[in-house]
């Protein structure tokens, strides 16, 4: 009685399927893992993006004195506020004199061993600090 190789398998296509099986599970599960990592990072963005945000929300009150502050953020974010005088207006009455500041906050973290920060500047109006005589 003849054989019918049609019947099945061989050794080899079954081991040759099992390759390209597993190749495609490889890149499924790294790229599963990468997207992980991404997201992670996002994330950490989004907090430094909000920690930003509020310390530029505080800078209005610090604008009277211009300079820069700096320190621990907690969760290892860094904060930077930079407050620089711009551009002084006319004297107004009661010798108050308007002016343009530059601010700058910038928040910077450790990520997976890479340093990344965000930084935001804006303009705010206020009142220059008077000067000396």
């Amino acid at each position: 009685m003849p054989r019918d190789r049609d019947a099945g398998f061989t050794l080899l296509e079954v081991l040759v399927a099992f390759l390209i099986a597993a190749a495609a599970l490889a890149v499924l599960f790294r790229a599963a893992g990468e997207s992980a990592s991404s997201v992670a990072v996002a994330s950490r963005y989004t907090e430094a993006l909000s920690r930003a945000r509020s310390h530029l929300a505080e800078a209005d009150a610090l604008i009277v004195a211009p300079g820069d502050r700096e320190g621990d953020d907690g969760g290892g974010y860094l904060y930077r506020v930079r407050i620089t005088p711009r551009q002084a207006g006319a004297g107004l009455a009661g010798g108050l004199t308007p002016a343009l500041f530059d601010v700058s906050v910038a928040i910077s973290w450790d990520s997976d061993g890479r340093p990344r920060a965000v930084q935001l500047d804006t303009q705010r109006l206020g009142i220059a600090p008077p000067r000396a005589p």
